[in-house]
């Protein structure tokens, strides 16, 4: 058990390296993604949604079809592969990097390969219900695609995906601040309490 545990510690810590090699030259504008994200200042969550409002007004206003939307961020993206690496030294000053941002560059890269296995993991666990349990895989498939196909007729496309950005950009500081935890706290003491009380009235 040790040894596999060991094995696969080395393994995490193989695949962080590569991945911090990979991203070096994002690695000043990871960094200050990772302050807004996690809130570091008080209005970091305000300017982040105003960013993003801002952002699908302007997509919603322009009204642009599925491959022109395709065809401009994929370019935007070309753009940003090209010249961050490039520009972020100098706008940032690599040199100045500091022990504690380089452990918090190695922190969110650790962190990247963990979600990576995952979604990795969920994707096998899948596929071995499929193997193992196919009623079950597809009454869960067809059930959960029904659920997603009636939300998305009831909510406008642009907005529903306004909400879904909104919640994944403002997940890592919700999670930071403990509210998350919090709610949750507040919803599990919640449902213990109703589960109670209908012990006590069967009995």
């Amino acid at each position: 058990m040790a040894e596999g545990d060991n094995k696969s510690a080395n393994l995490l810590a193989q695949e962080t390296a590569q991945l911090e090699e990979q991203l070096q030259g994002w690695g000043e504008v990871i960094l200050a993604a990772d302050q807004f994200l996690r809130w570091e200042k008080a209005w970091f969550p305000g300017a982040l949604m105003g960013v993003t409002t801002l952002l699908f007004t302007l997509i919603y206003y322009l009204d642009p079809s599925v491959l022109t939307g395709l065809s401009c961020t994929v370019m935007i993206l070309c753009l940003a592969d090209y010249l961050v690496p490039t520009l972020a030294p100098r706008v940032f000053g690599s040199n100045k990097w500091t022990t504690e941002q380089q452990q918090r560059f190695h922190e969110i890269c650790g962190n990247l390969v963990k979600t990576q296995r995952r979604v990795l993991g969920w994707g096998k666990r899948l596929f071995a219900l499929k193997e193992e349990k196919p009623k079950m895989y597809f009454l869960s498939v067809i059930s959960s695609l029904l659920v997603v196909a009636w939300i998305g007729q009831q909510v406008h496309n642009l907005f529903l995906t306004y909400l879904i950005v909104s919640f994944l950009l403002l997940l890592p500081g919700l999670n930071q601040h403990g509210i998350i935890s919090k709610y949750a706290g507040m919803a599990k003491r919640e449902i213990n309490k109703l589960l109670k009380q209908k012990e006590k009235k069967n009995e």
